[in-house]
């Protein structure tokens, strides 16, 4: 049963309840993709001139690609502002949970007409998985210069806070009550607690992280400048503290962090309640596997 206000239980076109990804997974391709198509923003569509019927271009070619096989409760969506780009302008990734939760797998929103910054990607151009097998300190070096967080090699397009409500009212809508995740970095969390998030695992560490960067704190006193991401007044932004930690300032790995959303409630949670604006204000939604 939905629980948001003004919101119905999702129906099949047979007048079936919907419950899960996997339910909706074993309709027609046609059905099925209408469905998910209602979680891409809709400044989206006007932005790369789509058709909200056809999901193609003024050009006649599709733009939208949405990867749901039958019979799994997994979905990936994947949008282009032209078919042959390597990269997405929307990707969005959620799985259905053992335990009626929705899993907000990955979601990135990125301009495609802002510079490229290759901290994906090693020397030869082979991708380094979220730098966990090596990073590209260079174009790291460089992005962080043009105002963006650790892992995002493009501007966003400010367009996550017209997703977030269309997926919260889409999960209720299955009548699933949880959403879960796992924030990518520091900056996600933070992100994700303003869409009323609390943590499973990880607020010690989150408050921890506060704590130390404070004057006074290891993490404050590690602000030596010894590389170009350990400047003194980091620690005054998220964006700031975010690529110190992507750096290695802590003791411990960034890890073990899990965060949730109860549909309808906001949790109120605000473990950096004094940090200054960052210039590139929000520009990325992006969790982790």
């Amino acid at each position: 049963m939905a629980r948001l206000p003004g919101n119905e239980p999702l129906v099949a076109a047979s007048g079936r309840e919907l419950h899960t990804l996997r339910e909706i997974n074993g309709l027609g391709q046609a059905e099925r993709d209408r469905i998910y198509a209602g979680l891409i923003p809709p400044r989206l569509f006007e932005l790369l001139g789509m058709s909200h019927e056809t999901l193609r271009g003024s050009d006649g070619l599709g733009r939208v690609r949405i990867i749901a096989p039958e019979g799994i409760g997994l979905v990936r969506i994947e949008v282009r502002a032209r078919p042959d780009d390597r990269d997405t302008v929307f990707f969005l990734e959620l799985a259905d949970t053992p335990y009626r939760q929705m899993e907000l797998a990955f979601c990135i929103i990125a301009d495609p007409h802002a510079p490229r910054f290759d901290v994906d990607r090693d020397a030869e151009g082979r991708s380094n998985y979220f730098a966990s097998q090596g990073r590209n300190v260079p174009e790291e070096i460089r992005a962080m210069a043009a105002g963006l967080f650790p892992n995002q090699t493009r501007h966003g397009l400010n367009l996550f806070g017209e997703f977030f409500p269309r997926f919260e009212r889409f999960v209720d809508a299955l009548g699933v009550e949880m959403i879960a995740a796992e924030p990518l970095t520091y900056d996600n969390a933070i992100r994700y607690e303003k869409y009323g998030f609390d943590y499973v695992t990880g607020k010690r560490l989150m408050l921890e992280i506060d704590r130390e960067f404070r004057p006074g704190g290891i993490l404050h006193q590690r602000l030596d400048g010894s590389t170009p991401f350990r400047l003194p007044g980091a620690e005054r932004t998220v964006r700031g503290r975010s690529w110190a930690i992507h750096d290695g300032i802590m003791d411990e790995p960034w890890d073990d962090v899990r965060i949730y959303k109860m549909i309808g409630i906001h949790a109120g949670v605000d473990t950096f309640p004094d940090r200054q604006n960052d210039p590139a204000g929000e520009t990325r939604g992006g969790v982790r596997l």
